[in-house]
């Protein structure tokens, strides 16, 4: 014990202790100027936030917003999939066929619509043109057929729009 306190007294103690010191205040100097840049860092950042005033109140905010915005997707996303789920039932095939009904007109003015939804269900129009009169005539379609007399141009609308490959459907993922 004794010795550990001669050791103390010495010059070598002393000298080990300024040299701790020194290394101390270095880091401390170090410390202090990381402790700045970072504060400055801070302060822009927070500039950039509305100058730093109520962040809390602006968080809240945009976390609000956010949360709406969540759940207007959510109704979209199913307004989609209702409107989705009935667009087998709507138009989605459409075959147009150009003839003419008589010889004494020309430029094939009459034609044959025929509008079907994806069960090939519908209706196919025919517009027959003459130069005296013009007529058109509705016939309903049931998987692709009719229980009325079809026109050979009605078939051809009928079996074009059938084989329509321009279905705009929107598919679930």
């Amino acid at each position: 014990m004794t010795e550990i306190l001669e050791f103390l007294k010495t010059d070598t103690f002393l000298m080990i202790n300024v040299g701790i010191l020194c290394i101390l205040f270095v880091g401390f100097f170090i410390t202090l100027a990381r402790l700045h840049s970072i504060n400055k860092k801070y302060k822009t950042f927070l500039g950039k936030l509305g100058n730093g005033e109520h962040l809390e109140e602006d968080l809240e905010n945009y976390m609000y917003r956010v949360e709406r915005v969540e759940k207007q997707n959510a109704e979209i996303k199913n307004l989609v999939d209702a409107i989705d789920e009935n667009m087998d039932t709507c138009i989605q095939k459409i075959g147009i066929i150009r003839y003419n009904a008589f010889k004494d007109t020309g430029s094939d003015l009459s034609f044959a619509l025929a509008m079907l939804d994806e069960n090939n269900n519908g209706v196919v129009l025919n517009g027959i043109y003459s130069r005296e009169m013009s007529n058109i005539y509705a016939k309903p379609v049931e998987n692709g057929k009719s229980k009325y007399t079809i026109s050979e141009e009605e078939q051809e609308a009928i079996q074009k729009a059938i084989e329509n490959k321009q279905v705009y459907k929107v598919r679930k993922q």
